[in-house]
């Protein structure tokens, strides 16, 4: 199964592993993809990877965390994107561009400003983002924001690439406004699920109207959001509780599948959770240490990234891992069950994402026909030649990825690369694989 081509629209892959979104400091300060990214997603196509989907690529000028992450908000960002995109697909893969505008949860910044505070409503949120409190967007802002995902889009169809994926998930805008909790509106974009999907389908319908129904496009979407993880204060809290602790559930996330079906979405890509990372996107360890740098390189930003910053530094962490540890633990395809559900509600093809590396239960996902494409980051960052080694007949690499989500969360202040001591057997031949996935010049 993993090896059998699949088409979607008028795009065919050669076969059923698609690198998802992993993002990292491969850009200028501008936000222009330099030498570093061309090179980073070259190495996933010279090994067999059917496609690539991008880093979550920001359609928002300002809007945009971490520095030296690339940007689509302007046109001058085309032609680099374009040049990267040829290197790629001259292995036969294809290349999916990713959109999407984090909102409030914007991480990091060069200095404080206002616009990394933008949300669906004013919601105090302990855990995501670095301003002390999102700021309710106006009409004219809404409406802005959906001409930047639609000349985004524009910009995305001009660079030559395969297709184009908005990320309705990750707890970023789009999935702000779908989330109960952090939408209070009452509005036509909040109140009831229908209206909560007002914003997502207004995108939707901008964006098709500029690429055409030629073009292959699809939405990333969480199944379940599980508000409560990670462990989150989030204020005011609202009632019913369910909605506080859940968000939404599978009904819910059903019914946006089915909208979006009949808005002609090409493919849908199941995750799981509400912001990023999590432990139903991320499934695995929890990675402390990392939290401790990253909460250390931000907290100049605001009082709440000050506090936050004081109290992991100073809660031990057996008593941190407690607390905030909740949930994380690797669960095989933690997603695929939920990719069963959508795949038996809709009729177009469904990617599932989570704690896939292993070959025969890639191969029992996509015979089971939980789903007709299987995405995964960490483990092919880990083994980027992780379908040769399938092809060979192995199950797994002889060293896996152990899902540590070091890198997930190094990323944000480091070079893009495995960061798990256990895979290497000394520190410098880590420090050189990294560095390697890194390099500036072409190869």
């Amino acid at each position: 199964m993993i090896f059998e081509p699949f088409t979607i629209k008028n795009v065919t892959l050669k076969n059923r592993i698609l690198r998802s979104s992993i993002g990292g400091r491969t850009s200028y300060y501008d936000g222009t993809v330099n030498s570093a990214w061309k090179n980073f997603e070259k190495r996933f196509a010279e090994n067999d990877v059917a496609g690539i989907i991008s880093a979550t690529i920001t359609v928002d000028d300002r809007r945009w965390s971490p520095l030296e992450y690339p940007k689509i908000s302007n046109d001058k960002f085309i032609k680099p994107l374009r040049e990267g995109i040829q290197g790629v697909q001259k292995y036969g893969c294809k290349y999916i561009i990713q959109l999407g505008d984090a909102g409030y949860q914007t991480q990091t910044s060069l200095f404080s400003q206002e616009a990394d505070a933008k949300s669906a409503s004013s919601v105090f949120d302990l855990l995501f983002g670095y301003r002390n409190h999102s700021i309710e967007m106006s009409v004219e802002e809404i409406e802005q924001t959906i001409h930047n995902f639609a000349e985004a889009a524009r910009r995305v169809r001009e660079t030559g690439c395969d297709g184009l994926e908005i990320t309705a998930s990750k707890g970023y805008i789009i999935h702000q406004f779908l989330n109960p909790v952090s939408n209070r509106r009452t509005d036509e974009y909040g109140g009831s699920v229908e209206k909560r999907f007002h914003f997502l389908q207004k995108i939707v319908k901008a964006v098709r109207q500029t690429v055409g129904s030629d073009f292959l496009f699809g939405i990333r979407l969480s199944a379940v959001d599980y508000n409560y993880l990670p462990i989150n204060l989030r204020l005011p809290v609202i009632f019913p509780i369910q909605h506080y602790f859940i968000g939404n559930g599978l009904e819910e996330n059903i019914f946006y599948a089915k909208e979006l079906e009949k808005l002609g979405i090409d493919y849908l890509h199941i995750s799981a959770g509400f912001g990023f990372i999590n432990p139903k996107e991320n499934p695995g360890s929890f990675p402390i240490d990392e939290l401790r740098m990253f909460v250390n390189s931000n907290r100049h930003l605001s009082l709440k990234t000050n506090i936050r910053a004081m109290l992991l530094n100073a809660i031990p962490k057996p008593i941190l891992s407690l607390i905030l540890g909740r949930g994380w633990k690797f669960v095989p395809g933690i997603n695929a069950e939920h990719a069963h559900k959508f795949k038996k509600a809709v009729n177009i093809p469904i990617v599932a994402n989570g704690g896939f590396q292993q070959r025969d239960l890639i191969e029992a996902t996509l015979r089971e026909q939980k789903c007709d494409l299987v995405s995964m980051a960490r483990p092919l960052l880990a083994n980027p030649d992780l379908l040769k080694v399938f092809k060979k007949g192995k199950n797994e690499p002889e060293k896996p990825c152990t899902f540590c989500n070091r890198c997930t969360v190094r990323t944000v202040n480091f070079p893009l690369g495995c960061y798990e001591p256990l895979r290497f057997s000394s520190q410098d031949e880590m420090e050189a694989e990294i560095l390697r996935w890194s390099a500036t010049l072409d190869t």
